[in-house]
């Protein structure tokens, strides 16, 4: 699947570390365990790792796949901005 050049892929291999951070943080801990006091601490270092993911991919050529990756990580800080920060 990493060979495969698409924006499908992208948005599958994107959305794998902001899931795994949302189930982790938002579910299994219920937002009782915050660093430095603020609670979009966890989902931006989700997103920063996938900045890295991103610039792999380009730098392979994959630019389809890395612009699926950016277009889900983007949404997904958003919905974080909007929904867990603005509460």
């Amino acid at each position: 699947m990493l060979k495969k050049n698409g924006i499908s892929a992208g948005l599958l291999i994107g959305a794998i570390l902001p899931g795994i951070s949302l189930f982790v943080f938002g579910f299994l801990l219920k937002n009782k365990f915050v660093f430095m006091h603020k609670p979009g601490i966890p989902y931006f270092v989700a997103f920063a790792i996938n900045l890295f993911i991103i610039r792999y991919f380009y730098g392979k050529g994959a630019d389809k796949t890395g612009n699926g990756i950016a277009m889900i990580s983007l949404l997904f800080m958003l919905a974080i901005f909007i929904f867990k920060l603005q509460s």
